[in-house]
């Protein structure tokens, strides 16, 4: 019984222990690769991430930068603009002060007469040209005049002599500067233009006009801008504090001819701490102002003013921008992080997914449910088919309607352009036809005193005037079709003779005065007008004036011709009652007429204007400044009787 309970020297159990631990290995290994591909896979997925945060911060930082471009273009743009149409407004005002006798005047003969006439003059231009002064220097450098005159800081008696641009207006030149007064300390930009005697080129002294532009830091204050000179010289800034510095080294000649010349009035000029960090395309700059890692960034755009040649630099600042990339950098983290998670969930119902559908019912019915919704998804097409094929057809309806309405407004159109052309003809042969009534009755008269002569001269003059209507017809058409003969040439001299004989009855008590100009110069005188189409011209001008001065008790029409070597102008004045303000601006235009009813259409002017177009010439209208002066009996001169001043035309032509 001990020998049955007790196991025999050479049993042991060891092989069960051995065949039990020998699986662990293979469970651990598949446990390590499991752990290993988990940890590969995250390790995927963090570079992953990070490269598509680098990669949204790229883009957001480009797109951010060209949104930013683009907005500093169209701002540098517009106050580049702004303040170079402010400097061309101003551009002229030296020339035209310097042509004026007061000025003349004062230059040449500094009396106190003179100096008192010409300040009062000076501060009404400056008052009414809204110029920070206006004053005038003598050629030794010495101010006489100025519109500052009354005040405590007067120019009057200073000197300018090192100012560069009295030396540049010295040389016959025109003198562009910015600085600071002299006198007044106060910022401004200065234009000067010489002043010469008149008739002559001796230089008697220059004409100055200083301007404040201390607006423009004010414009748009939004983000920095500012305006550097030639040499690099911040001048104007929004940002005060960068006033007066460099965006460049100044190199020492340079430096001592601004101190020199008192340009900034001995203001010390340091360079800007302005690092550029990049160049964009388009010439854009990424720079720093200030030092250190924190200073702050811009986008720096400049454009160039041209005359003169200054810079203008705007600022945009960075921050946006940046900001504008971490929000988008997280924001892709969190849609990443997001679709990683959605990724897994999707793994695991998928998972699950995979075990309930393996029974046949549920197979056979997501086969009823495709079925059916191909079904929903045919009738929807089906109705979307026949919704399109009515609107197609009310479409092609809409079509045809809108040709049949295309159709019927060029007949409105063609209706139109006959009836203007009906008036224009009415309005042309109404004098012609007044002459061949003129020209009939005489010839019945000399007829029957036995004049041949005359008659037969009445005759031709009735065959040309038939003649000339039917030319008027024909002409007409060609202004309708805008038709413009190139090489058409015609004599002034004969125009104006046809003109005035076709017109002399309506002139019997009117005084017409031709310049000398007209009966000597004329003769030689050709332009590139047809001979018929002038002639129209100068009759409306005439029977205008014929008409204006139909009321006044000495009536007198001038007429005078300016040949010069490119162009001819014809002037014709009145002593009438004048174009009223109110009719001016619409003289020309179609069937505006000031007369009573069946007194005129309102064409003459317009025909005549569109004449003066054809052939690259023009017809302007004006009232005039001063009275008709003419002969007077005792050899003097004498203005208009009733002391109107009336009206003149000047129709300028091409010389052919």
């Amino acid at each position: 019984m001990h020998a049955a309970k007790h196991q025999p020297t050479g049993a042991s159990p060891r092989p069960y222990i051995e065949g039990a631990y020998a699986t662990m290995p293979d469970t651990h290994l598949r446990e390590s690769a499991h752990v290993s591909r988990r940890i590969l896979v995250f390790f995927a997925l963090a570079a992953l991430l990070a490269a598509c945060c680098a990669l949204t911060w790229q883009i957001a930082w480009r797109r951010g930068i060209d949104e930013l471009r683009l907005n500093a273009a169209v701002r540098v743009d517009r106050t580049t603009n702004t303040l170079k149409s402010t400097l061309d407004r101003y551009e002229y005002l030296p020339y035209l002060l310097s042509r004026h006798p007061l000025v003349q005047n004062v230059l040449d003969t500094p009396d106190r007469n003179n100096v008192d006439r010409a300040n009062q003059y000076l501060e009404d231009l400056n008052q009414r040209a809204h110029a920070t002064a206006t004053y005038l220097i003598r050629k030794d450098g010495f101010c006489v005049a100025a519109s500052n005159w009354r005040g405590p800081d007067s120019f009057v008696g200073v000197e300018y002599l090192f100012r560069p641009y009295f030396v540049d207006a010295a040389k016959g030149g025109v003198g562009r500067f910015f600085g600071l007064g002299t006198v007044s300390l106060e910022p401004g930009y200065y234009i000067s233009q010489p002043v010469f005697k008149e008739g002559t080129r001796e230089l008697i002294g220059v004409a100055v006009v200083k301007l404040n532009l201390e607006w423009l830091q004010g414009a748009d204050a939004t983000e920095p801008l500012l305006v550097t000179d030639d040499h690099g010289v911040i001048f104007l800034s929004s940002v005060p504090s960068w006033k007066y510095h460099t965006v460049r080294p100044l190199p020492q000649s340079v430096e001592a001819s601004v101190y020199q010349t008192r340009q900034y009035a001995q203001q010390p000029i340091t360079p800007l701490p302005m690092t550029i960090a990049k160049t964009l395309e388009g010439g854009a700059q990424i720079v720093r102002v200030g030092g250190g890692r924190n200073a702050p960034s811009f986008l720096a755009t400049r454009r160039s003013i041209g005359e003169p040649d200054w810079q203008l630099i705007t600022m945009a600042p960075l921050d946006p921008v940046e900001s504008a990339a971490q929000n988008a950098v997280v924001v892709t983290a969190l849609v990443f992080v997001s679709l990683c998670l959605l990724a897994f969930y999707w793994r695991m119902r998928r998972a699950r997914v995979r075990e309930m559908i393996r029974s046949r019912e549920m197979l056979q019915t997501a086969y009823a449910e495709l079925n059916q919704r191909v079904a929903e998804r045919t009738a929807d097409l089906s109705e979307a088919n026949e919704q399109l094929t009515k609107e197609v057809n009310e479409r092609t309806r809409a079509e045809q309607d809108l040709r049949a309405a295309h159709d019927e407004l060029i007949q409105a159109s063609k209706l139109a352009a006959l009836g203007q052309m009906a008036a224009g003809i009415t309005h042309e042969l109404n004098q012609p036809l007044a002459a061949l009534r003129s020209f009939s009755d005489n010839t019945r008269v000399l007829i029957e005193r036995g004049d041949q002569a005359a008659a037969r001269e009445n005759l031709e003059a009735i065959a040309s005037l038939t003649e000339r209507m039917g030319k008027i017809t024909n002409q007409l058409k060609l202004f309708v079709a805008k038709a413009r003969p190139k090489n058409a040439r015609t004599d002034v001299a004969r125009a104006l003779h046809n003109t005035l004989a076709m017109l002399r009855p309506r002139m019997k008590n009117v005084a017409l005065d031709i310049a000398p100009e007209i009966e000597g110069e004329c003769a030689s005188v050709f332009v590139r007008c047809e001979d018929l189409r002038l002639e129209q011209v100068l009759i409306n001008l005439i029977g205008n004036a014929l008409d204006a001065v139909a009321s006044c008790d000495a009536p007198r029409i001038v007429m005078e011709l300016d040949a010069r070597e490119t162009v001819v102008e014809i002037v014709v004045r009145d002593n009438g009652p004048g174009i009223p303000a109110d009719v001016l601006p619409r003289l020309f235009e179609p069937f505006f007429t000031t007369k009573e009813t069946g007194h005129g259409l309102g064409l003459g002017l317009a025909i005549s204007s569109a004449i003066a177009r054809d052939y690259g010439g023009t017809l302007i209208a004006r009232n005039r400044v001063a009275p008709i002066v003419a002969a007077g009996p005792e050899g003097g001169t004498q203005a208009d009787a009733d002391g109107s001043y009336g009206a003149e035309f000047v129709l300028t032509l091409r010389r052919a």
